[in-house]
């Protein structure tokens, strides 16, 4: 808290207890500049059995599941997100047939924050971990 005392006129103080400033909040979600990104997922070196699904979740998607599509010029899923919000990080992981998958793409690992975080992290030598994205923009 604040604290203000009157000019000095008499002996007796006055003290007057003023609110501290409100920071307004932000939105994460409100869109300014934007950033799109395509991901990518293969099948791992070795593996035949194609999933029944591949899925994207993270902070970008307010952690809802979205699908990838098959894409058979590359033998892979793939989905292109616009209006990712920009100059931020965000977490994300890639889900195969429901369970976490490794990125090759992705931009790092970060340690998961939170029960929505957490339920999608992959196991690493290091502990939990999600993925990270770095939406830079011009």
């Amino acid at each position: 808290m604040f604290e203000q005392s009157a000019p000095k006129k008499s002996s007796t103080r006055i003290r007057v207890l003023l609110p501290a400033p409100v920071k307004p909040k932000k939105n994460p979600f409100k869109l300014g500049q934007t950033f799109s990104k395509v991901f990518r997922w293969r099948l791992p070196e070795g593996q035949t059995r194609a999933p029944a699904s591949v899925e994207i979740v993270g902070s970008f998607t307010r952690w809802q599941k979205v699908p990838l599509t098959r894409a058979s010029q590359f033998d892979g899923w793939q989905i292109a997100i616009d209006k990712i919000p920009g100059n931020r990080t965000h977490h994300y992981m890639l889900l195969v047939d429901g369970k976490p998958a490794h990125d090759e793409n992705a931009d790092g690992m970060a340690i998961p924050h939170g029960p929505q975080e957490q339920q999608y992290q992959v196991m690493t030598d290091k502990g939990g971990r999600v993925f990270l994205l770095y939406a830079q923009t011009k």
